[in-house]
């Protein structure tokens, strides 16, 4: 019998496009729990894969949950079925593409806090789902695909994403990777953190020696700190890591140890060295397991005057907090461009007064979007609607691993699912009050924190805060940098603050890495005892 048009629409029968997963036992032999992916574009390399999962949305991709996925069974990707930047697959254009599957494996985390959770186990990729080790994938199948027609595609995951490859130690740079009590405590589950360390010239021909520590945080990286390259460089940025090696293993250079942490969460790629409700104690982690760990093995001075903290971005927020948090353990921090250190410039939201995430408040007519993202010229390449949309299709609950989500597990508190509380529905904008109120009182507003606590604080901070932030920087992290300014004008503390007029975007750095060395090495003599 030929069905009515009208009701081949109202039961979904007319132009249905799907997408069917499949994984062999050979490939995984248990169930999986995780998030499945597909993933489009038209360019046939680098694989899709590779290239979708970005904020740019050059390469379309849609993911949707799986529990208990059992081999041989299909996860169905089709209609209503959120994507970014298309909305739905209907909203992909008719055409030829390049299309691949790749399901993000999630692990059980039975937590000390009476909540049981799903998420991704950092592999020591730095939450980076595409190159996990474990992770399914599909081979590429070239596909031409037309919302004005129905469509079937099968997908097969079966190549697994081989192990991490950790660089080998050198004479230069050493690895440790440690198992901490405290967090395997916390999530029920093996957790680990980790460090780089850059040894100074002479450090093996003075056994006697002991030196001081820069400790320069930002995202998860094998890396050795401050990008230390004694390969001759392939191109423009290995080339300031090789210049960086020839000063540092010069003669007159400052003999220092320079650090970087690994502390990846299963939320996001860097816990922002601090405890959190969602994440668990990876402040008392770094400083009661890791740093002893590390003044232990490499012959760091155990004084706060021989700790140095820098950092940008991540990076930057993290070395401001721990120098805030800790005064009296840390000799100064070099901070650039942190990410937002005064609430009421969430980048351009007042988290306080705004109510929408996603609008620019005052208007009755032709409401702005808000940005989250420009040239240092000034063009928006961003909005905070579109950033939410992408975090929402890489992961549900808190688990894109991206950057709003990601001051959620740190900054907020535990939903009643036991996931990170949204600061803002991802869908409307719409911010919560109480989420607002939780982070503020928890002390994660860094300007309010120190306004609250100078009277303790403020005597162990003179002459240790120095921050640099471009006049344009990409994600407008400047605003809130300009707050803490204004506070500290009133203090006395002798806080240094650079802008770096005109257009400077973010990334920028007024002096090399090895003129920054110098100025740290100074600070340390200056305060050194005598």
């Amino acid at each position: 019998m030929k069905l009515p048009i009208a009701l081949l629409l109202s039961t979904g029968f007319l132009f249905a496009q799907k997408f069917e997963v499949f994984f062999p036992a050979s490939a995984h032999s248990g169930p999986i729990t995780g998030r499945v992916f597909v993933m489009f574009a038209v360019k046939e390399s680098p694989a899709p894969i590779e290239q979708a999962g970005s904020w740019t949305g050059q390469a379309p991709f849609f993911g949707v949950d799986v529990d208990q996925w059992q081999p041989g069974r299909a996860a169905i990707v089709g209609g209503g079925v959120l994507g970014y930047p298309a909305n739905n697959l209907k909203d992909v254009p008719a055409g030829d593409y390049y299309v691949q599957a790749l399901v993000n494996l999630y692990t059980k985390f039975p937590r000390s806090d009476g909540h049981t959770i799903w998420a991704h186990m950092d592999q020591w990729e730095g939450q980076h789902f595409t190159r996990s080790p474990g992770n399914l994938y599909s081979d590429v199948k070239r596909v031409h695909l037309d919302p004005a027609s129905n469509y079937d595609v099968k997908l097969e995951l079966t190549k697994v994403i081989p192990p991490v490859e950790v660089p080998q130690d050198s004479a230069w740079v050493k690895r440790v990777k440690i198992q901490s009590a405290l967090l395997t405590k916390f999530w029920g589950h093996p957790m680990y953190i980790g460090a780089t360390v850059l040894l100074p010239k002479g450090y093996s021909d003075h056994p006697e020696e002991r030196y001081a520590a820069i400790y320069d945080q930002g995202h998860f990286g094998l890396g050795a700190p401050f990008g230390f390259n004694e390969k001759p460089p392939q191109n423009d940025r290995q080339k300031a890591g090789h210049e960086f090696y020839q000063a540092w293993t010069s003669e007159n250079f400052p003999r220092m140890i320079a650090v970087t942490f690994q502390h990846p969460t299963p939320f996001f790629d860097d816990s922002y060295a601090v405890n959190s409700a969602n994440n668990g104690p990876y402040g008392d982690a770094l400083l009661q397991e890791l740093i002893p760990y590390l003044e232990e093995h490499f012959r760091i001075i155990r004084e706060p005057y021989a700790r140095i903290l820098t950092g940008g971005s991540t990076g930057g927020w993290e070395s401001l907090a721990l120098q805030l948090y800790h005064p009296g353990f840390f000799g100064g921090t070099w901070t650039f461009f942190p990410d937002p250190i005064d609430f009421h410039r969430w980048q351009m939201v007042n988290i306080y007064e705004d109510k929408n995430a996603f609008y620019t408040p005052g208007y009755s007519y032709m409401v702005p979007e808000r940005p989250m993202m420009r040239t240092a010229e000034g063009q928006v390449t961003q909005t905070m609607r579109q950033m939410s949309q992408l975090e929402e299709v890489l992961g549900s609950h808190g688990r894109s691993a991206q950057q709003f989500e990601a001051w959620e597990s740190v900054y907020g508190p535990v939903g009643d699912d036991g996931y990170p509380k949204p600061l803002f529905d991802k869908r409307t904008g719409v911010i919560d009050p109480s989420v607002v109120s939780y982070m503020r009182d928890h002390g994660y507003d860094l300007t309010a924190y120190t306004k609250a606590n100078w009277a303790e604080i403020g005597p162990k901070l003179q002459d240790k805060l120095n921050v640099y932030v471009g006049d344009m920087d990409n994600y407008y992290l400047n605003l809130a940098v300009y707050l803490f300014e204004d506070f500290m004008k009133t203090t006395g503390a002798h806080a240094t603050f650079d802008y770096g007029r005109p257009m400077k975007g973010h990334g920028w750095h007024p002096m090399s890495n090895a003129e920054l060395v110098k100025m740290m090495a100074e600070q340390v003599e200056k305060n050194k005892p005598r």
